[in-house]
């Protein structure tokens, strides 16, 4: 692992000691290790994280349930996606493991399992109900295309490299972004990558995509990189704190959220030509933000499950 690791990792020494709730239904927010999470239809959201710990709530992240996952499994979740038919959808993590569903998150069952335990992924992506791509530390790619019935590696990168998260447009190109300044684009659902030409050395913990050619990359350092080319060429967004930034994203009103390292929260309204902070109720370290139908932001992360209001939440003088 390079000297700058993986905010995954981070999160974990961190975390490791926090006690995992009993298996019987959550009534308030989990405040266990959460890393990632995605809706599987217009209401239910799934979060996941330490232990094989996956959640459903319906009710806008008010109450939570555990879903059905084999007992044997206690690796720690880092990615989860659900395919366009809201049913089918993947979890993946530590421990080389792929979880799979065909109910929209209730019951899980395991789709892969590699023979070296220390492998970990750390995202993944449905690009249709039959066609998923996983990636992960190390250069770790996985792919199948008839939804998880089989899956063939890949190998993207010449280097060992971790691939820390994919993304895709509204055009259909996807991006990853990974340490040591890696960046990745494809404009034929993954058939082929090409690298964009990095801006940074350092490691990039996501490319948020804002229009067919605009897009932000965020990583280590507070290091936010804007470019209106498709990253042929990028413009780096003055940020005075050196924070981890794990997590952005784009919300129905356009305004952008970022956060990572404990305490680090930005915001920006003018499509990231400027970034600000933004005051929130908790202080703990974020791994994952959605954005709830009722407009309140959904932050998972140390602190477990954080739903807040950003327009209550105003900007640090």
């Amino acid at each position: 692992m390079s000297p700058s690791g993986f905010f995954v990792v981070a999160l974990l020494v961190a975390l490791l000691s926090t006690p995992l709730p009993a298996s019987i239904p959550l009534t308030s927010a989990p405040r266990m290790l959460l890393l990632a999470g995605t809706y599987a239809g217009p209401t239910a959201v799934l979060a996941v994280g330490e232990r094989t710990t996956i959640l459903r709530s319906t009710d806008s992240a008010g109450t939570w349930r555990p879903a059905a996952v084999p007992a044997t499994l206690s690796a720690t979740l880092t990615g989860i996606t659900v395919a366009p038919d809201a049913l089918k959808g993947w979890a993946v993590g530590h421990d080389a493991l792929i979880l799979a569903t065909s109910d929209a998150g209730l019951t899980w069952r395991k789709s892969w399992q590699g023979d070296d335990l220390t492998a970990s992924f750390l995202d993944v992506l449905a690009l249709d109900d039959r066609h998923v791509i996983a990636i992960g530390a190390n250069g770790l790619c996985l792919e199948t295309r008839d939804a998880g019935a089989t899956w063939k590696r890949r190998k993207l990168i010449d280097d060992d490299l971790h691939l820390n998260r994919l993304t895709r447009g509204p055009t259909g190109t996807l991006y990853i972004a990974g340490e040591s300044g890696t960046l990745l684009r494809s404009v034929d659902s993954g058939a082929t990558w090409q690298p964009i030409e990095s801006p940074y050395d350092g490691s990039f913990y996501g490319i948020l995509p804002l229009g067919p050619t605009s897009l932000v990359a965020h990583g280590l350092r507070g290091r936010i990189y804007r470019s209106s080319d498709d990253g042929r060429v990028w413009e780096l967004v003055p940020l005075a704190d050196r924070v981890l930034l794990a997590a952005a994203i784009k919300l129905k009103n356009n305004q952008l959220l970022f956060a990572g390292q404990a305490r680090a929260f930005f915001t920006s309204r003018d499509g990231a030509r400027s970034i600000a902070p933004l005051n929130v109720p908790f202080t703990s370290a974020v791994a994952a933000l959605l954005e709830l139908p009722d407009g309140r932001i959904l932050a998972l992360g140390e602190g477990g499950a954080t739903v807040f209001d950003v327009t209550a939440s105003p900007a640090t003088p």
